[in-house]
C-alpha cells in the first residue's frame, strides 16, 4: 500500500513534505526547504523534529523516525486517530490516558516559512510539548552525515533562536512561545524507504541543537521555521500572535480559489523566478521544466482561470527563444539553459494560442505583440534549421535527432544509453508541428504579419505528407516514427500512445474520420488503463511491467510501458472527438475515465503522482506531485462539463 503523502509549497520553490504517519521515507521530506535563489538552489534546513508530550499519565511520543537496520522509533505514529489535508495538513492524536493533541503545518506563500501549531483537542490538563529540531543544512538532493564542522551554537533572542550550520548555508531561524534548552546531540542512521527502493543512499545522520519546552495546558504552542529573518514579522513580535496572523492571511489567500481541493492544488505550481512566475514540473526533485511548464499551463492557469499568471509564464519564457528553440530546463546551478527538447517550443506555441483565446481583452497590444514575435522566430528557426538536426524536410514534416541525444518527451537516458531515441519524425512531434504552422498562420493574418500564406502552405504540405507517410495499414494505426535515424521509409510501428495526439489533446486534428476513430479504439484497447495511458503496449518488444529497482532499470523502464496519467488529457479528448462531441458523450467519457483519478487526486489533497506500473495493480511510481498529471485533469474536467 502507497502511504499518503503531503505538500506544503511556498511559491519560491521551496516546500515542506512528508507522510501521513510523520515517518520521513524520502530525503525531500523535510519541514524546512527552501529555495536560496527561487526556484533552484534548494537547500533542506530542518528535516523534521522529535515531538513527545508530558502528562499526569507519562510521557508519550508524537514522532515516529525509522532507523536502519528497518527499526521504527518512538511509536508516534500509533496515536495518530486522522489526518487531513484540507484547508492545510493536520494531525490529530489520542493518547493513552484520553488527552487529544492536535497538529498543523503550513507553508507561507511567497516568504520561506512553515508554521506549526499544537493545541489541545479534549479538556484541559496539565501537559508540557517538547520539541527537538533535526537540522542538516543540505543541498536537497544529498544526505547528510555527522561531521565535526557543523555549528549547534545558537543565537537567542526572546523567542528567536538563530542557527547557522554552515557557512554559505541559509541560516535557520526558529520563532516559538517556548523555552530553549542547548543540548546538542547527534542522531544516526535515519532510514529512507523510497531511497533504498530506488537504488539510492538512503540513510542520513541529523543533528539536534537543543529542545523547545512547551506548556500546552493554557495556550498553543507555536514554532515558525524561517530561512531568513522575516521581514514583515518583527523577531520581538510574540510568535503567537505572528502565527495567527499569518494563518489568517494564508486561509484567506487559499479560499480566493475553487473549492475543489484539486483546483487550489494547481496554485502549488505556479512560483517565482527573477521578476516573473514559471510552473514547477512536479515536487520534490523537478524545477521549472520547458515542455513541462507549457503542457501543464493549460490545465493549471487557463483551465482555472489563471489567465494573469498564464500571462505573466509565457511572457517570461518569450524572451528566452534562442535560434527557434526554447530551453527544456533551467539547471539548479548556473546560468546557462538547456536547449535540448524539439518539443518545449511547439507546446509553447500551443499555450500562446489558448492563452490568446482565453484572456480575450485582457491580453495588451505589446502582450500579444511580443508572444506573436516568439512564435515567429520559433516557426522561422524551425524551418531554416537549428541545433540537433532539428529541422524543416522538403515533405513540410520536421526531422529531428542526432545520436546519443532525446529531444522528446520520451526522453530517459542512462549513461550514454538513449533508451528512446526515437531520432527521425516522430509522430506527435508532426501533430505538434502542424499545429504550432496553423497558429502561426493565423496569429500573423490577426497582426499583420506577412508570414502567414506560408506558414498555411507548409501547413498543407505537411499535413498531406502525414496522411500519407504515417499510416501503418498492416497495424491499423499510426508509425510511432518515421525515416528513423533520417533513413527515408524506414519506420518504426511500435505500439505507443503518442499517435493519439494526431486525434485528441492539440488545438487542430491531423487526422478525422474512420482512421481517427480506429487509431482510438486501438490506443483504448491497448493503451488504456485507470491512471492513464501505457507508454508501450503489453506484448511489445521491450515491454516493462514494472517501474521499480535501481536508476538504470527504472530510467529503462520510464517510457517502455510504465503509465502516465497526462495522457488521459489527448485521449479523452480523442475519444470525445471522434463520438461527435455531443453533451451525452461527454458526460459518459467524465464518468468512464475520469472517476479513478479523481479520487487519487482527492486522496492526495487535490494532487496526482507522475507515474504508474503498466501492469495491474498500477502501483504509482516516480515523483509524488507532477504537475501535468494534475493539469489534464483540470483540463479535461473543464472541458467535459
Amino acid at each position: 500500500m502507497v502511504e499518503r503523502e503531503w505538500l506544503e509549497p511556498d511559491g519560491l520553490g521551496g516546500f515542506a513534505s512528508g507522510a501521513a504517519s510523520g515517518i520521513r521515507s524520502r530525503r525531500y521530506h523535510a519541514l524546512l526547504l527552501a529555495a536560496r535563489t527561487p526556484p533552484t538552489d534548494r537547500f533542506v534546513l530542518v528535516n523534521g523534529l522529535e515531538v513527545e508530550v508530558v502528562t499526569p499519565a507519562g510521557r508519550f511520543a508524537l514522532s515516529s523516525q525509522r532507523y536502519t537496520p528497518d527499526v521504527i522509533a518512538p511509536d508516534g505514529f500509533n496515536r495518530v486517530v486522522d489526518f487531513q489535508t484540507e484547508p492545510w495538513p493536520t494531525w490529530r492524536f489520542k493518547l493513552e490516558d484520553g488527552t487529544e493533541v492536535i497538529q498543523e503545518l503550513f507553508a507561507v506563500h511567497g516568504s520561506p516559512r512553515v508554521v506549526m501549531r499544537w493545541k489541545l483537542a479534549s479538556t484541559p490538563t496539565p501537559i508540557q510539548l517538547e520539541l527537538r529540531p533535526l537540522i542538516s543544512g543540505r543541498d536537497y538532493h544529498d544526505l547528510h552525515h555527522e561531521n565535526p564542522a557543523f555549528r549547534f551554537e545558537a543565537e537567542v533572542r526572546g523567542e528567536a533562536v538563530r542557527f547557522e550550520p554552515y557557512p554559505g548555508v541559509p541560516a535557520i531561524t526558529m520563532l516559538a512561545n517556548g523555552r530553549y534548552e542547548p543540548s546538542p546531540c547527534w542522531y544516526r542512521a535515519f532510514l529512507y524507504e523510497h531511497e533504498r527502493e530506488r537504488g539510492l543512499d538512503f540513510v542520513e545522520d541529523l543533528a539536534a541543537p537543543g529542545i523547545l519546552h512547551f506548556d500546552l495546558t493554557e495556550r498553543s504552542a507555536v514554532l515558525i521555521l524561517s530561512a531568513e529573518t522575516p521581514a514583515e514579522v518583527s523577531l520581538q513580535m510574540p510568535a503567537q500572535l505572528a502565527a495567527e496572523d499569518l494563518a489568517k492571511n494564508e486561509l484567506r489567500r487559499r479560499r480566493r480559489f475553487e473549492s475543489r481541493p484539486s483546483a487550489r492544488a494547481a496554485d502549488s505550481y505556479l512560483v517565482t523566478r527573477g521578476s516573473g512566475l514559471t510552473l514547477m514540473a512536479g515536487y520534490p526533485w523537478f524545477t521549472d521544466w520547458g515542455r513541462d511548464t507549457f503542457i501543464a499551463l493549460r490545465g493549471l492557469c487557463l483551465a482555472t482561470g489563471r489567465i494573469v499568471e498564464a500571462r505573466a509564464i509565457l511572457l517570461e519564457w518569450a524572451g528566452a527563444v534562442s535560434e527557434g528553440m526554447l530551453p527544456n530546463r533551467f539547471p539548479d546551478r548556473g546560468v546557462s539553459p538547456e536547449y535540448n527538447s524539439v518539443d518545449a517550443a511547439l507546446w509553447f506555441i500551443v499555450a500562446v494560442h489558448e492563452l490568446w483565446l482565453s484572456a480575450g481583452n485582457e491580453l495588451g497590444e505589446d502582450d500579444r505583440k511580443r508572444l506573436s514575435e516568439a512564435v515567429e522566430a520559433i516557426l522561422e528557426g524551425y524551418a531554416k534549421g537549428t541545433h540537433h538536426g532539428i529541422g524543416l524536410d522538403h515533405d513540410g514534416l520536421l526531422a529531428a535527432g542526432e545520436a546519443g541525444l532525446q529531444l522528446t518527451w520520451m526522453d530517459a537516458k542512462v549513461d550514454d544509453w538513449v533508451v528512446t531515441p526515437r531520432i527521425g519524425k516522430p509522430v506527435e512531434i508532426q501533430a505538434l508541428w502542424l499545429n504550432a504552422l496553423a497558429i502561426g498562420a493565423r496569429l500573423a493574418n490577426r497582426t499583420g504579419g506577412g508570414s502567414g500564406a506560408r506558414w498555411s502552405t507548409l501547413h498543407d504540405r505537411g499535413t498531406t505528407a502525414f496522411r500519407d507517410r504515417f499510416w501503418n495499414e498492416e497495424r491499423g494505426c499510426l508509425f510511432d516514427v518515421v525515416d528513423c535515424d533520417h533513413r527515408r521509409g524506414q519506420n518504426d510501428s511500435s505500439f505507443r500512445p503518442n499517435q493519439i495526439f494526431a486525434v485528441g489533446g492539440l488545438p487542430f486534428p491531423i487526422l478525422e474520420g474512420p482512421r481517427a476513430r480506429q487509431i482510438v479504439d486501438a490506443v483504448q484497447s491497448r493503451l488504456l488503463t485507470p491512471v492513464g495511458l501505457r507508454s508501450l503496449a503489453p506484448g511489445e518488444p521491450g515491454y516493462s511491467p514494472h517501474c521499480q529497482g535501481g536508476p538504470r532499470e527504472r530510467d529503462g523502464a520510464y517510457h517502455q510501458g510504465t503509465v502516465w496519467p497526462w495522457l488521459i488529457g489527448p485521449f479523452v479528448e480523442a475519444w470525445v472527438r471522434v463520438r461527435g462531441g455531443a453533451p451525452n458523450v461527454k458526460k459518459e467519457a467524465l464518468e468512464r475515465f475520469l472517476g479513478p483519478l479523481q479520487k487519487a487526486a482527492e486522496a492526495e489533497g487535490g494532487h496526482l503522482f507522475e507515474i504508474a506500473d503498466g501492469d495491474l495493480p498500477h502501483t504509482p511510481r516516480g515523483c509524488p506531485f507532477q504537475a501535468w498529471s494534475l493539469s489534464e485533469l483540470l483540463r479535461l474536467e473543464a472541458q467535459l462539463k
